[in-house]
């Protein structure tokens, strides 16, 4: 069966063709298309591979540059029989590092303190919160993650260029996915490295992150419980972070599982634990945990390897009945160890940690015009 394709975009990405034929695996070289004249696309399919109902869409090479109509919009899936006609389609517009963003769906940035008080270390922090862009007008409850490194995460001027996760949060709910709560903790500045190592004085002297886990976990989250509509129990409540926050969020995880039941876990310092020698509390029923590894394989030559060794650790841990595990790695071959990535990354974590998501992103109606 043979798929053409013109696009009104000049655009030199490539473009694939994925649906329920390849898993809606969006970068699938098995079904590149190729280039017949300017902007015009073509391939073949082999009718053994396809079903008797098509579903599928284009992309260049992933949902954070799949297509758009010409209002900007989200595309339903396309839908066809098998048959031996040729298919034409046209693709308006292109997503591009998940962008477009539109202003309508993004998030309520609220500052929670200034100067959060934390009696685990007797000093203090800014805390935000980004909610759901229809929060006030809604009276719906909502599931919360909590983030370490707020100053890498959405403000525009940081050191190291950010996460956007305001930008990434109006997608989610553009798709249907928006309807979570984050907390945004800033981290300690000098005090950083201290605050996100659990108990190792030979990386930071006088480490602190026992204290900054409790602080997370006894203060922090009570005082959101009872100041926003969340849903408060392990199932909707989550933690993560990047690089030393995310070690941090997996020991939050491990030694308060009835609290955490997601862990978003960006490129780990795993080399801090090289035995991979985390505590863990054990329960007589064992909590189910989801845990999203991500890691790039130019971050240095190990941090893949670290990342498939803690996997195969939890493992381990797994076959003990003392925990139970849900694992979703994703490795990109051209990551590196920096905001930009760890940002591309952020809407595939939450689909899915908190929607289950393991394909296409969910089928919407499209609107009409942008008013």
């Amino acid at each position: 069966m043979k798929f053409t394709l013109s696009t009104a975009e000049k655009d030199t990405r490539p473009i694939f063709i994925t649906g329920n034929f390849n898993k809606w695996n969006p970068k699938d070289y098995n079904f590149q298309l190729k280039i017949s004249d300017e902007n015009t696309y073509s391939i073949n399919i082999d009718d053994q591979l396809l079903n008797d109902d098509i579903e599928y869409k284009f992309t260049k090479g992933g949902w954070e540059n799949v297509e758009l109509d010409k209002y900007g919009n989200i595309t339903p899936n396309r839908k066809v029989k098998k048959k031996s006609a040729v298919i034409n389609d046209f693709v308006e517009k292109w997503r591009f590092n998940w962008g477009p963003f539109k202003d309508e769906f993004f998030p309520i940035v609220e500052v929670i303190s200034e100067d959060f008080y934390i009696p685990q270390l007797d000093r203090y922090r800014k805390v935000w919160a980004l909610l759901p862009y229809d929060y006030y007008i809604s009276d719906k409850k909502y599931p919360v993650l909590y983030l370490q490194d707020a100053q890498n995460l959405f403000n525009e001027g940081s050191q190291y260029g950010n996460w956007e996760i305001d930008k990434k949060l109006s997608i989610l709910a553009e798709y249907g996915r928006g309807d979570i709560i984050v907390i945004a903790v800033e981290h300690g500045n000098e005090d950083r490295i201290k605050e996100y190592i659990f108990d190792n004085d030979n990386v930071a002297n006088g480490s602190e992150g026992k204290k900054y886990i409790r602080f997370v976990t006894d203060t922090l989250k009570p005082f959101v419980d009872e100041h926003y509509r969340t849903k408060k129990d392990r199932e909707n409540t989550g933690i993560g972070g990047s690089s030393l926050g995310a070690l941090i969020s997996i020991y939050s995880g491990f030694l308060y599982p009835e609290v955490y039941s997601k862990l978003l876990i960006f490129s780990p310092s795993l080399w801090i634990e090289p035995t991979n020698n985390f505590p863990m509390m054990n329960f007589r029923v064992p909590f189910k945990t989801k845990i999203y590894l991500y890691g790039g394989e130019r971050e240095g030559s190990k941090m893949v390897k670290r990342i498939q060794v803690f996997e195969n650790y939890l493992k381990r841990w797994e076959k003990k009945n003392l925990f139970d595990f849900e694992f979703k790695t994703n490795i990109n071959p051209d990551g590196e160890h920096n905001e930009f990535y760890w940002s591309q990354e952020f809407p595939r974590a939450i689909e899915w940690l908190f929607y289950n998501n393991t394909e296409n992103p969910v089928e919407v109606k499209p609107k009409q015009e942008n008013i």
